[in-house]
């Protein structure tokens, strides 16, 4: 388990390289997200809040096929690995939020830690050859190519929502509440 303290936490540099700055605001949306879905039972990850289905199992799950279908897709137009490529996505869209009941908290964040982890290699290895302009080997119908910087801001965007979620539904199990860097 990651422990987690001010001393540790991720954040972007505050004069920082463009590209670190982007990268330090998603490292920091991430240590969020495991922030709020570490230490809990099974039952933990399984609370939802009001009428929203959503769980933290699920949204680690969700998340984790996020980061393997971005860069899969949009960097390095490739198919998405196991466990994502057997999901007829077209008739369960929701796959990775109802499967993630049958999973454990171990199971769901080793399945996410294990996403994190080639997103970075792939980011370390496309910053390695260059900057945040560098353009994706996906091309959509009218034949653009999305670059590093918009597939990074995504998922930015993807975290903090999802965050937000994390926040509210942790607080409802435990009462862990907050967004800063734990004490």
């Amino acid at each position: 388990m990651t422990e987690f303290s001010a001393e540790t936490w991720p954040e972007p540099p505050l004069a920082g390289s463009e590209a670190a700055a982007v990268v330090g605001a998603l490292e920091r949306q991430r240590a969020t997200v495991e922030w709020k879905c570490s230490g809990l039972d099974a039952a933990g990850m399984r609370v939802t809040v009001g009428a929203s289905s959503v769980t933290l199992g699920g949204l680690l799950k969700h998340l984790a096929h996020v980061e393997d279908s971005h860069f899969a897709r949009l960097w390095l137009d490739s198919p998405v690995g196991a466990p994502w490529d057997a999901v007829d996505w077209d008739n369960d869209a929701d796959w990775d939020y109802r499967t993630a009941a049958e999973d454990s908290p171990e199971e769901l964040l080793a399945l996410w830690r294990a996403s994190v982890a080639r997103s970075r290699a792939v980011v370390d290895k496309a910053l390695a050859g260059g900057g945040l302009d560098q353009l994706g080997a996906y091309t959509t119908r009218d034949g653009e190519h999305p670059n590093l910087r918009r597939i990074l801001l995504d998922l930015v965007e993807e975290y903090a929502r999802h965050a937000g979620h994390a926040d509210l539904i942790r607080e409802s199990v435990d009462g862990l509440a907050g967004e800063d860097p734990p004490r």
